[in-house]
C-alpha cells in the first residue's frame, strides 16, 4: 500500500512516563483513488500506518448512510462554513477513506507522524479534502500539507482547536476557554472556567502551553497545583468528564481562573 520507505526523524516525548492511556485518531479523506492504492507516504517522512491504525475504503454513497458521516448534521454545516471549497469537493468525491484506530500511549509521537504522512500521500494520489472531526476542521490538500507536513513536525497547537465561549456557569463577563483534539495524544483536553473577558488571550496562551506539555507526555494529577507567572494564586487541576462529553469528545482537566 505504500512506496519505498525513507528514514524519518523521531518525534520524542521528553515528559512521558508509562501509563494506561490510549490515543485515538480519526480522519476522513475524500477523493477518487486507483483500485490498487500505492501511497507515497515515504516522501512525507512516514513509515506507513502504525499498528493499531487502519484504513477503510467506502463508496461515498455507502458512507453517507452512516449516522456519523462528517458532512451531515451540525458538524457538516460547521465544515461547510469552515472551508466551502473543500466541502464542495468532498461532496462531489466518489470515495471516502477512513483512517482510524486506537493505540496504547507511547514514548514518542511517531505514530502521529506516520499517520499524517500517509494522509498527505493520499492527497497526492486522488484526495481532494480531509475532515478531522476531532478538531471540527476540513482541509484541502495544500492546507493539510501547510499545517501538518512541516520540517521537524507540526507543533502540538496545530493538532488541537482552542474554543472560547461565554461561561454561563460562572456568570458575569467571564469566558470558558477550552481545547478539542487531545485524544490524538492520549491526554485529556484542557478546560479553563471563569476567565474575565479581558484575560481570554492570556487563558488561550495558557491552554496552548498546557497542550504542549501534555503532547510531550506530561500528565496532570487530580488536585495538582500549577504556579503560573502573572496569576495571583496557583491553578488546581481537576480531572473530569468522560469520552462521551460532547464539548470535548474526551475527558478533560479543569482549571478555575483565580478571582
Amino acid at each position: 500500500m505504500s512506496d519505498t520507505q525513507t528514514t524519518a526523524g523521531d518525534w520524542p516525548r521528553p515528559y512521558w512516563s508509562a501509563n494506561d492511556e490510549h490515543a485515538v485518531l480519526l480522519f476522513f479523506i475524500f477523493g477518487a483513488f486507483d483500485k490498487d492504492l500505492r501511497i507515497p507516504a515515504a516522501r512525507h517522512g512516514s513509515k506507513g500506518l502504525p499498528e493499531g491504525i487502519e484504513l477503510f475504503r467506502y463508496p461515498r454513497e455507502t458512507l453517507e448512510q452512516w449516522e456519523g458521516y462528517p458532512l451531515h448534521g451540525a458538524l457538516g454545516e460547521m465544515l461547510r462554513q469552515d472551508h466551502p471549497t473543500a466541502f464542495e469537493a468532498a461532496q462531489a468525491a466518489p470515495e471516502v477513506l477512513s483512517v482510524r484506530g486506537r493505540l496504547a500511549d507511547a514514548s514518542s509521537l511517531d505514530y502521529l507522524r506516520d499517520t499524517l504522512g500517509v494522509i498527505a500521500g493520499l492527497m497526492d494520489i486522488g484526495g481532494v479534502a480531509v475532515a478531522d472531526p476531532q478538531i471540527l476542521s476540513l482541509f484541502d490538500g495544500e492546507g493539510w500539507r501547510e499545517r501538518f507536513i512541516v520540517e521537524g513536525g507540526a507543533p502540538p497547537r496545530s493538532h488541537v482547536l482552542i474554543l472560547c465561549n461565554p461561561d454561563t456557569d460562572a456568570g458575569g463577563d467571564t469566558a470558558w476557554v477550552r481545547t478539542r483534539g487531545m485524544r490524538k495524544f492520549g491526554r485529556p483536553d484542557v478546560s479553563i472556567r471563569g476567565v474575565p473577558g479581558k484575560q481570554t488571550d492570556a487563558a488561550g496562551e495558557l491552554c496552548l502551553r498546557l497542550v504542549e506539555m501534555q503532547a510531550m507526555g506530561a500528565q496532570f494529577s487530580d488536585g495538582q497545583e500549577l504556579e503560573i507567572d502573572g496569576l495571583p494564586t496557583a491553578l488546581k487541576a481537576r480531572r473530569a468528564g468522560s469520552l462521551e462529553d460532547p464539548h470535548f469528545n474526551n475527558t478533560h482537566v479543569r482549571f478555575d481562573w483565580p478571582v
